[in-house]
């Protein structure tokens, strides 16, 4: 737990607006968004609506009205379907923004396309196959029953995310009794140091940063 403690906090200037994005039926109480919620003083959740009967179009235009009412350089702290309402979101989103995503940490995003999975999971389908314009994390656990191991590994190799093992941990929410996951704010806070120089860049000239960060993800997607 110690070794967590090593890499020291950014200074409070540097930190971006941290939006939670939760998945199927919300995030609750005991939830380890719901404790950052509370923990964290940059950390807000995006409320997508129709929590039990999600639309993909609704909770993409919600996270795209909570962006841009950040005010400033963004990253996404998401689990479970809220992974896959941010890759749509990025899939999307073609506008010049004042105040860009400048990282995501994607934690257990379930598989949206077997036969067998949850039908409201399916509207979110297919997987994205384009590269992410920002920095991504996507922890995944090894005994997940919504993503085998595979299909988190294939997700993120589309997405361009560093894939993280999170061990056996089921779907990485309350029910894997992780409290507030102290090794998620230990992932959060690599991805903050990671993003520093693009949030330094996007706090001086968002939109010439906007703009290159679409043209590096087209390019990388393309090569």
């Amino acid at each position: 737990m110690a070794k967590y403690e090593r890499i020291p906090p950014l200074e409070q200037s540097q930190l971006p607006q941290v939006l939670l994005v939760p998945g199927l039926n919300n995030s609750g109480p005991d939830h380890w968004q719901s404790r950052w919620e509370k923990e964290l003083p940059d950390a807000k959740r995006v409320q997508l609506g129709q929590w039990d009967d999600p639309a993909r179009n609704q909770w993409v235009n919600q996270l795209n009205l909570a962006i841009h009412k950040a005010g400033r350089p963004v990253i996404l702290v998401a689990h479970s379907l809220g992974c896959h309402a941010v890759a749509w979101w990025a899939e999307f989103e073609q506008t010049v923004r004042s105040f860009p995503v400048v990282g995501a940490l994607l934690v257990a995003p379930p598989d949206v396309e077997k036969a067998e999975v949850d039908h409201r999971l399916r509207r979110f389908g297919p997987v994205i196959q384009g590269r992410l314009p920002f920095n991504s994390l996507l922890v995944a656990s090894e005994d997940d029953p919504y993503a085998a191991w595979g299909q988190s590994k294939r997700m993120a190799r589309k997405w361009g995310s560093q894939l993280i093992n999170a061990g056996p941990l089921g779907h990485i929410n309350a029910d894997s009794d992780i409290g507030g996951w102290p090794y998620g704010k230990f992932l959060l806070r690599q991805l903050l140091r990671t993003a520093a120089p693009d949030i330094e860049a996007a706090s001086q000239d968002p939109i010439t940063f906007h703009q290159q960060r679409w043209v590096d993800s087209v390019m990388a997607a393309a090569g």
